[in-house]
């Protein structure tokens, strides 16, 4: 389980999205997330939105909160709110570093999950194998220590369009590139009976993968490599791709546009996700100056999933 690192500083209310940004748009270090909190819960008077069922609390001290994969250095986090201090009238705030407890928040997340159902696919923990519906395809996804379970808008989003897209007997070289649990690649496997490559940045999810995939039975199908995007040999070998699959995040996507044009093959398929709706209109701009067009778009709650073309 790799270590996280947590950066926090408080600011007032209405400088708190300014500075979320920032370190959201900030290269280096990269945030794995972040998140803005009221700094002291009830303190802050009630202000009415436009639905007088939907109140929020506002104004006061927030904080903002930011995970990172490595110990960011202090005065590289200054450097990168140093705008949205100038833009905001405030002054660069403290900015408190800790490591976070090494607990497994994934595999707790994860526990006691309820089934999902997902196109033709029904996701499911061992503690819900007699509930799967007639015709269902089951895809059995234990807690573990990598993501994508199919409980997730995004994950979801993915499971629709391959459940719409891919048909038995019909061969297709697939690619899922951040395979987390591999519930993706096990989908397309389950359902062409076709190879699939898959890809992950961290090592523990492609060994998630891999065994997720032996316990719904297509291991011989599913191949999963540890790589960066691309970066690795297998990915190169087996391009063009006539489907590739990418559930990780909006900037990651955005930079590997032209690898994904670059290995998709005409008339080919590439379904996108782990964006953000507001975030839909960067990434597709991305994918169009590289000869991909959108074809359908899947939103679901504050998420949206891609369908690309070439």
């Amino acid at each position: 389980m790799t270590p996280l690192w947590k950066a926090a500083f408080i600011v007032p209310y209405e400088a708190a999205e300014t500075f979320s940004d920032a370190l959201e748009a900030a290269i280096w270090p990269e945030a794995l997330a972040v998140s803005t909190t009221e700094a002291e819960p009830g303190s802050s008077p009630l202000v009415k939105t436009a639905s007088d069922w939907n109140e929020v609390e506002a104004h006061g001290l927030w904080r903002v909160e930011a995970l990172y994969a490595e110990e960011p250095e202090k005065e590289t986090l200054r450097a990168a709110i140093a705008h949205a201090a100038e833009e905001t009238g405030i002054a660069v705030p403290d900015i408190a570093i800790e490591p976070m407890p090494e607990v497994d928040w994934v595999t707790r997340s994860l526990e006691g999950l309820d089934p999902v159902r997902a196109g033709r696919f029904f996701i499911h923990g061992s503690h819900d194998a007699d509930k799967i519906p007639a015709g269902a395809i089951p895809i059995l996804v234990d807690a573990a220590q990598a993501f994508g379970t199919g409980h997730h808008e995004t994950t979801a989003g993915c499971l629709e369009f391959i459940s719409e897209l891919v048909r038995p007997g019909r061969p297709v070289n697939a690619l899922d590139i951040g395979t987390g649990t591999g519930v993706l690649a096990i989908a397309i496997a389950k359902l062409a009976r076709v190879n699939v490559l898959a890809s992950d940045i961290d090592p523990v999810s492609v060994k998630v993968a891999r065994e997720n995939a032996r316990k719904n039975g297509v291991g011989p199908f599913v191949t999963a490599v540890t790589a960066k995007g691309f970066g690795h040999p297998a990915l190169h070998a087996r391009a063009p791709y006539g489907l590739i699959v990418a559930n990780i995040l909006a900037r990651p996507l955005v930079s590997l546009a032209p690898a994904f044009a670059a290995h998709l093959k005409p008339g080919g398929t590439l379904i996108l996700s782990g964006l953000l709706a507001t975030q839909e209109a960067m990434v597709t701009s991305a994918m169009r100056m590289q000869g991909l067009r959108l074809v359908a778009r899947k939103p679901k709650g504050d998420w949206v999933t891609l369908r690309m073309a070439r």
